[in-house]
């Protein structure tokens, strides 16, 4: 035998190759054990993942190098503020300005981008990246999470246009605003940082502010506004109807329904919401009553486009009339686009729900809209997306007046607020206790991919029946 081959077989060398194997192995067994639960049940894959990169980024956060005063944040803060990032929320129970150092605030603006692609888009790409492929079902469930944008074998083409989109309309947003923030007097590397961190906040739906003030020292600067509602805007339509106008551009005959519906009901409510925030505000001096006409028109456009999930804000939400309050938390229940940074129940689902309405009181058979036909599913999906939310918020709010003791009107809108991942505030989160902020914590979680999973869950949950009982309608109203 060889020197050489003496050495291969020496125990040093056996024993480091089996450790290499038993590397190997455990790789192999993560890997597919992934792959088994994202052919089998993306929904859980979906929800698995969520739940790991949250602990990563609340693990993170607890760090003395996250703080400013050098101390480990404690837990209830930490995971709060990660959930609120993850879910693009914007929620805080500490000042992000303050309370968190650069390193801090880093890591918040990476879990942003990362939760701002959404829990059906990370599923698949955790997918992809371990075991190199989408099984069928995994395939199917990332089509979903787009809306059906492209064909099925164009899955991994589409999961890259979602980040490289993000990518590039973050850049945009950053672009405009950084010499904004030089022209006021910061100075170049702060003026990038901010502008990076409010483009990313404002596209995925965030609302976190890296000042102290938030952007109330900008109320009537429409360099920075501007930006950041188109940012809103753009990010709460979602990605399949952003991919479907860059394939399409304004052509509305070749747009889908999803398209359609979307953008519809989201000028809709925009420019309701604009009109009705602005009469019930017009008079109120603790907000908007003594400014001119032109800021009173910014700031009721504003606020229409940061309810319904932007979470930015230029009056304090205390200081808003009740009516005023009442309307927000219609805003904020209902959300953005499906498959957005958005939350909400999602802008389609009021579609369906409200052209089902029409059909029924005209004694429709079918429910049909732009020549289309909508399946039955589809109305069941929506109606347990609609219960789900109303659900989570209900059972939330009752948890939070047992624990706070706060008036309905502030619990309400903080719960709606953390359920549609808006993130508007009454202060209410950082006053409440740490059980209190669990509570917020969970139903942030919830809101982000409950709904969702829901409707991805039951849209391919479809079994096939070998008999059929007889139909017998139930006295309904």
């Amino acid at each position: 035998m060889s020197q050489s081959q003496s050495r291969s077989t020496s125990p040093a060398n056996w024993q480091t190759n089996q450790q290499e194997r038993e590397g190997l192995w455990i790789f192999t067994r993560v890997r597919d054990f992934i792959d088994n639960i994202a052919n089998t049940s993306p929904a859980r894959l979906a929800l698995t993942v969520f739940a790991v990169v949250i602990l990563v980024f609340t693990g993170l956060l607890s760090l003395p190098a996250a703080s400013s005063a050098g101390t480990v944040t404690p837990l209830h803060q930490s995971m709060f503020t990660a959930v609120s990032a993850v879910c693009v929320t914007g929620l805080t129970v500490v000042s992000t300005a303050t309370h968190w150092t650069f390193f801090g605030q880093l890591v918040i603006l990476i879990g942003i981008f990362v939760g701002g692609l959404g829990t059906l888009t990370l599923a698949s790409l955790l997918a992809l990246m371990v075991s190199k492929r989408l099984g069928v079902r995994g395939k199917l469930i990332a089509q979903e999470a787009m809306n059906n944008a492209g064909r099925l074998g164009e899955v991994g083409t589409l999961l890259r246009i979602v980040i490289v989109t993000s990518v590039v309309i973050e850049a945009a947003l950053a672009i405009v605003l950084i010499p904004r923030f030089m022209v006021l007097g910061e100075s170049f590397w702060q003026s990038v940082w901010h502008g990076v961190f409010y483009s990313i906040s404002a596209f995925n739906n965030a609302g976190f502010t890296p000042h102290s003030d938030g952007i109330v020292p900008y109320e009537t600067d429409l360099w920075i506004l501007i930006p950041l509602m188109l940012g809103v805007f753009l990010g709460s339509l979602g990605f399949p109807v952003v991919m479907v106008l860059q394939q399409n551009g304004l052509n509305w005959k070749k747009w889908n329904l999803h398209t359609k519906l979307t953008i519809q009901v989201s000028f809709i409510l925009l420019a309701a919401g604009t009109v009705l925030w602005g009469l019930m505000e017009w008079d109120n001096v603790r907000t908007i009553g003594t400014m001119n006409l032109g800021d009173k028109i910014t700031h009721s456009l504003f606020a229409s486009v940061m309810t319904r999930s932007g979470g930015f804000n230029l009056v304090d939400q205390n200081h808003m009339e009740s009516t005023t309050m009442l309307l927000t938390d219609a805003l904020m229940f209902a959300g953005g686009g499906s498959a957005s940074t958005a939350g909400g129940i999602k802008v389609t689902t009021i579609a369906v729900m409200f052209l089902a309405i029409m059909a029924e009181a005209r004694g429709d058979a079918d429910v049909k809209v732009y020549g289309r036909t909508i399946p039955q599913g589809t109305m069941r999906v929506a109606i347990s997306v609609i219960v789900a939310g109303a659900t989570l918020v209900s059972v939330a709010a009752f948890l939070l007046l047992s624990i706070s003791g706060a008036s309905l009107d502030r619990v309400l809108f903080e719960s709606i607020s953390a359920f549609a991942t808006v993130g508007l505030s009454t202060n209410l989160s950082a006053e409440l206790p740490p059980s209190g902020v669990y509570v917020l914590t969970a139903l942030m979680f919830a809101g982000r991919v409950g709904t969702v999973t829901l409707a991805a869950g039951l849209a391919l949950r479809q079994r096939s029946q070998l008999y059929h009982y007889p139909e017998e309608r139930p006295i309904i109203g």
